[in-house]
């Protein structure tokens, strides 16, 4: 006969008079539990509040005037500029995270170099990427406020995020599946592709979603790289602003502030639709 003790809250009550130390470690837990909570609430609820009212047809132009202060050339330049900077920072990170923990002699200096300066990179300032990326991409190598510019700035900021996140990943996969995989006869790159990284697939997504949420909302670095123009630029070297760009440029102006709210609810809704796609990709990955 199976016998399954369980916990009233009385017996909780009681332990934590016993013990007031843990009830008041419990009670702060809780309280800032709901604190987070109720913060994210109200924002989000405030945000809806303030811009679901003002979205209309004319911000979904493709062209930007003064009268409709249309987003979607914004939303467009977001998503290339999204793409284009996950491009290039994904593969460098991950195959790094894979160098680090899968070939690097473990303990050695270059690898805890590398660590500290990733970390050190991930602690900088924005702006300071901005003013680097001003002068290297815009000045020096004469590419001037565009697309490409504000990506590779871009990829700057995020690529230590995703390698951290990916080692991390990787370094949470048992070492008794990279053990067995060997004992099958599966080589070392084998082993890696198709047993270690499908393992630490949702570590690593959730790194780059981390970079996505940094791109989409970053404003200090691309007003110095990629320009505030409000229109979709012909090609890469063209000048063209973001959504969060797009959303401080006209709540600085003052003029249009109900189509700033409304800016902020597209740009809260993107966020959540990559959030899901990100997740549904994950559980497909991992159940294959």
């Amino acid at each position: 006969m199976e016998i399954r003790n369980k916990v009233t809250f009385s017996d909780k009550m009681k332990s934590y008079l016993r013990h007031p130390g843990s009830g008041l470690t419990a009670l702060l837990v809780l309280l800032a539990t709901l604190a987070t909570f109720f913060v994210l609430i109200f924002l989000i609820a405030y945000i809806l509040i303030k811009g679901i009212p003002f979205i209309q047809l004319d911000l979904f132009s493709m062209h930007y005037t003064s009268e409709n202060a249309s987003l979607m050339p914004s939303l467009i330049n977001t998503l290339v500029m999204t793409l284009l900077s996950l491009a290039i920072a994904a593969p460098i990170g991950i195959f790094s995270a894979i160098y680090l923990v899968e070939y690097a002699k473990k303990g050695s200096r270059f690898v805890g170099l590398v660590r500290i300066t990733a970390e050190t990179l991930t602690g900088i300032p924005s702006i300071v990427y901005g003013l680097f990326g001003m002068l290297f991409f815009v000045s020096t190598l004469k590419w001037g406020y565009s697309i490409l510019a504000g990506a590779f700035t871009l990829v700057i900021m995020i690529l230590p995020v995703i390698m951290r996140t990916a080692e991390e990943a990787l370094k949470s996969v048992p070492d008794s599946y990279r053990e067995a995989s060997f004992g099958l006869g599966a080589g070392k790159l084998r082993t890696i592709f198709k047993i270690v990284l499908p393992s630490a697939v949702p570590g690593i997504l959730a790194g780059v979603i981390l970079a996505i949420g940094r791109v989409v909302g970053e404003t200090a670095a691309l007003i110095y790289t990629a320009g505030t123009v409000a229109q979709i630029p012909s090609n890469l070297m063209g000048s063209g602003r973001t959504l969060a760009v797009h959303m401080y440029a006209l709540s600085s102006e003052g003029l249009h502030m109900d189509q700033a709210y409304a800016t902020a609810v597209i740009l809260l809704v993107m966020v959540l639709l990559i959030n899901w796609i990100s997740g549904m990709i994950a559980k497909r990955i991992t159940k294959g």
